[in-house]
């Protein structure tokens, strides 16, 4: 019996197998995140926030102590040589301290989000369905409490120090909204900075180069007519004369003027110019 093996036939080639990104397959799979769902999952980090915030009580520190230390220092140091008693220095005193504290506080907002981001915590976030801003902007909500609370305790010191002002209930009350309204957009800048920054305490430094020349070279705590001309000049357009001039008039007067107005514009340019760079910034990290 004859058996004829047939010779092995060589395999025709195929196509090439097309590469496949495990990451773009995973995200193909996922529901695209709706308007109202990215709305609940930056609620639900922001509850996330507070609660990390209520279990670390120390976060809390800047905003009790700082206003307190600051105005009764700067009250008692400078109230003399400025105005001739600290009585007279306390409607110019207690805006400015008002807007260093927020500022300050929001400074810390980046710094935060750097630690999160290199302890691994954002690397759980990038597994789930959920929007790319509600981790960012989760934590910024929750930071609304620590404005608040920074703008209010100095309101108050600064009456236990004999503050009266001429605007009311409402005019401080519209003096508060509008210094954590801008603390909230400027929180942008510093939450661009902690996505772009190699540490957290990178991201302090850098933070603190920026704010302590724009609180201290404006009218914060000194009127602007008595500066130097250039320096005048530069306090005239810097934002946070803007804002404070703005919590003065409100605060200590009752009106709103053009101050406010600038004060706003100044914000809404910031959250429309650093929000997009932020989440950009973020999704590049992950």
């Amino acid at each position: 019996m004859n058996t004829v093996l047939a010779e092995p036939t060589a395999a025709r080639p195929g196509p090439p197998a097309s590469a496949t990104d495990p990451a773009a397959a995973v995200a193909r799979t996922r529901a695209r995140v709706s308007l109202g769902d990215t709305v609940t999952q930056t609620l639900a980090m922001a509850w996330r926030a507070l609660k990390k915030m209520r279990r670390n009580p120390e976060q809390f520190f800047d905003v009790a102590l700082q206003p307190l230390l600051f105005t009764a220092m700067f009250a008692y140091v400078f109230g003399g040589a400025i105005s001739g008693d600290v009585h007279s220095y306390l409607p110019l005193l207690i805006p400015g301290i008002v807007a260093q504290t927020v500022l300050t506080t929001c400074m810390a907002t980046g710094t935060q989000l750097r630690e999160d981001m290199d302890k691994g915590v954002f690397d759980r976030f990038r597994s789930l369905p959920m929007s790319r801003i509600a981790p960012l902007a989760g934590p910024m909500i929750a930071d609304l409490v620590r404005y608040l609370l920074a703008a209010t305790l100095t309101y108050l010191m600064g009456m236990a120090l004999g503050y009266r002002p001429g605007g009311g209930v409402l005019g401080v009350l519209g003096a508060i909204v509008l210094a954590v309204l801008t603390g909230w957009a400027i929180a942008w800048a510093f939450t661009w900075i902690g996505t772009i920054a190699k540490s957290a305490r990178s991201v302090q430094g850098i933070s603190m180069m920026i704010l302590f020349p724009l609180t201290f070279l404006s009218n914060a705590f000194v009127p602007a007519k008595t500066l130097p001309g250039w320096l005048e000049a530069f306090t005239k357009v810097n934002p946070v004369s803007h804002l404070v001039s703005a919590t003065r008039d409100l605060a200590n007067n009752g009106v709103l003027t053009g101050q406010v107005g600038w004060t706003l514009l100044t914000g809404l340019v910031v959250v429309v110019v650093f929000m997009p760079l932020s989440v950009a910034s973020y999704k590049r990290q992950l």
